[in-house]
């Protein structure tokens, strides 16, 4: 069994899941926006052309690069900035590719997209973690296993194996989670959060335990143990890099699981409480109802009445 992650439980609780959906070949001059709601991604696989994005100078992509865009408005893919962009409809047909002067000679682009979604409810605490742009450069250091995905996308995407779709969205998924362990490397200036916190070899052992055994009566020497630090230290570093006290991310956790369990099953209140170390249904109860702002009943009722078809 795999050590507690607390990344790959926090991608579990948003029930996060990335989608291959278009593909791109173009030579010569062309310019196309695309609308940057939620979550997307891009990556090149041959060739190259500019990123141009709000507030931002254009950007030259070659094959190996990928980015991420999380709400940031509307963002244009280009053989020259100076072009005037047109609307994906122009050029994408109904299967999602687009072909624009392949006719002519020599390399072009060839590039893959494609969205991640959540479950809506925790989203924030990922998104909130993350910058409009995540850009992660091909000749990076820490882009191998990038470059291989990449490989791998873009051959189940013109070989058109049986399964190959789904394939694609399980390499997509992995190119994802790549992105941001490469991000994670590379960014010099996060704020505060638990992604920079996870990124701290100390720090980041002792949310592991947090997230090994969340149900555990931890006390803040317990973890400064684990995390080779006095008390003191421990939890001023802890706070500086996450924004928060260990025990108030713990209990954070604990709501965002107990959230979780609420909205996807039938499980009785009392068995949650218990599952995420309460002794008593009420102590649980306060403590969801000051986190997330009703209590566990309503909160349930609540997501039941939202589900419920028509």
């Amino acid at each position: 069994m795999l050590a507690a992650d607390p990344l790959s439980d926090i991608l579990s609780l948003l029930s996060a899941r990335s989608l291959l959906s278009a593909s791109l070949r173009a030579k010569g001059d062309w310019s196309i926006r695309f609308a940057s709601d939620g979550v997307k991604f891009n990556a090149v696989l041959e060739g190259g052309c500019y990123l141009v994005s709000e507030g931002a100078e254009p950007r030259w992509l070659e094959a190996g690069d990928c980015f991420l865009l999380v709400n940031c408005g509307t963002h244009v893919l280009c053989s020259d900035p100076a072009l005037t962009p047109v609307a994906p409809s122009v050029v994408f047909g109904p299967d999602h590719t687009a072909s624009i002067h392949s006719d002519l000679p020599g390399e072009g682009l060839f590039a893959v997209g494609g969205r991640v979604t959540f479950d809506d409810a925790d989203a924030g605490l990922l998104l909130d973690a993350l910058p409009p742009i995540l850009f992660v450069s091909g000749r990076s250091r820490e882009a191998a296993a990038i470059r291989w995905l990449l490989s791998r996308l873009g051959e189940e995407w013109d070989e058109k194996r049986p399964g190959g779709s789904v394939a694609a969205d399980h390499l997509a998924q992995l190119l994802f989670v790549e992105l941001i362990r490469v991000w994670q490397k590379q960014a010099e200036a996060m704020g505060p959060g638990w992604l920079q916190a996870l990124g701290d070899k100390r720090i980041g052992a002792a949310i592991r335990l947090l997230h090994a055994d969340p149900a555990r009566n931890w006390r803040l020497q317990d973890l400064a143990e684990a995390a080779g630090m006095s008390r003191s230290n421990f939890a001023l570093r802890f706070r500086e890099m996450s924004g928060m006290s260990p025990l108030d991310y713990l209990l954070r956790w604990r709501m965002r699981l107990g959230a979780k369990a609420l909205r996807s099953g039938s499980q009785p209140i009392s068995a949650i409480s218990y599952s995420l170390g309460y002794q008593s249904e009420s102590a649980f109860s306060n403590a969801f109802k000051r986190i997330i702002g009703v209590a566990p009943l309503q909160y349930r009722r609540d997501h039941v009445e939202l589900s419920a078809p028509g």
